[in-house]
């Protein structure tokens, strides 16, 4: 059957028209390299569609923008610092190319993000045993924004910065302000399955200039100011093309449209779960948080479903050549990271372990959603 159908994939590329037109300008003008008009107009895009007086150096990928972020606070050999678990690993492993500690902690139920009990108990306890930990990473998971303000107190109590992993959530927000806009500093990701794409790229999200440019140094190898290479410190590969800006130009002016249609895939999904027991869709949990939905999930309790789980909806929907795919598999049970501690319960593994996204993209139309829709039911009439 499979052969006979064209692929309905997670979250493909959706390009607007117009990204062409940045990227024949600047082969036209030779901008090629990793500076030019279009780096300079993204950012500022950027910093125009977030507010908040925010800076911006868009770099290679959002795993770089927390590795600067990280650079920029200090964070060394033998420091700590503190991650959210239910996450990619983007999100972690920066912490250890500064040959720094991952400290791991669980999330809560009603967003799925970091749980800010969990956290507190963790800084306590690493408090308690000699390392106040260097900074924290939450994350807006599939585009729902964490628990904004009780993170903020926790962090705020213990004096500790965030790097707000913001990857996941461009046109988000919480209480109307844009997720991105919450950290000391946050990372913003471009990959090809991403809201919006530049095919790979990513950005560092601060709040002055003096940081931003200190990003920017660090992206371009740390070069210092003189006419031949010389470096004081040590830099990265990090920055991003002229090329790939152009295509983020295009991209920033169907931004808003794709949020609408990735949450218009949210609303689909919670219709056609409605009346099946045992299926949950991650939804907001009240008013003050608006998702932008980039990957609509569910859990499947196999106990309400008369044994139907996760797995089994996943491989139906491959028969149908329809793509999804289970939760994040939590940091702290990765075979890389499992001797790292771990703060916190079962709620990132019972997420792990019943919870599956959906297609999400915005360049998905009724055609595909009918098949969707006969596929999944087809799992539960059986």
């Amino acid at each position: 059957m499979s052969s006979e159908l064209s692929k309905i994939w997670l979250s493909s590329p959706h390009m607007g028209g117009q990204e062409e037109k940045f990227v024949a300008k600047a082969f036209k003008e030779n901008w090629i390299a990793p500076l030019g008009p279009n780096v300079n107009g993204f950012e500022s895009d950027l910093e125009n569609y977030i507010g908040n007086d925010k800076h911006i150096a868009v770099l290679s990928s959002g795993t770089a923008a927390i590795h600067l972020a990280l650079v920029q606070l200090g964070v060394k050999q033998g420091d700590e610092v503190i991650c959210q678990s239910f996450t990619f690993c983007g999100s972690a492993n920066p912490i250890m190319y500064q040959g720094a500690t991952p400290i791991f902690v669980d999330s809560e139920t009603s967003t799925w993000n970091i749980c800010p009990k969990a956290l507190e108990t963790a800084i306590i306890d690493r408090i308690a045993k000699g390392k106040t930990p260097k900074a924290i990473i939450p994350v807006h998971l599939y585009g729902m924004p964490y628990l904004v303000e009780e993170v903020a107190a926790v962090a705020k109590k213990y004096d500790i910065p965030i790097i707000e992993d913001a990857a996941e959530s461009l046109g988000s927000t919480y209480k109307s302000q844009n997720c991105g806009t919450f950290g000391d500093f946050a990372a913003l990701s471009f990959n090809g399955n991403k809201i919006i794409t530049t095919s790979g790229g990513g950005a560092l999200v601060s709040n002055s200039k003096a940081t931003k440019d200190k990003a920017v140094f660090y992206s371009t190898q740390a070069r210092d100011n003189a006419p031949h290479y010389q470096h004081s410190e040590v830099g990265f590969n990090y920055r991003m093309s002229n090329i790939s800006a152009g295509i983020g130009r295009g991209q920033m002016l169907v931004l808003d449209e794709h949020v609408i249609l990735r949450r218009e895939m949210h609303v689909f999904y919670e219709t056609l779960f409605e009346g099946i027991d045992g299926v949950e869709v991650l939804s907001e949990p009240n008013k003050d948080f608006y998702s932008n939905h980039w990957l609509s999930a569910i859990t499947v309790d196999p106990i309400k479903t008369n044994g139907i789980d996760r797995e089994q909806m996943r491989l139906h929907l491959e028969t149908h050549n329809i793509e999804s795919r289970p939760l994040w598999k939590p940091m702290h049970l990765q075979p890389v990271f499992a001797h790292m501690p771990y703060y916190g319960g079962k709620v990132a593994e019972e997420l792990f372990e019943k919870g599956l996204c959906l297609p999400s993209g915005s360049n998905l139309n009724d055609k595909d959603r009918k098949r969707i829709k006969e596929a999944i039911l087809e799992v539960f009439k059986n």
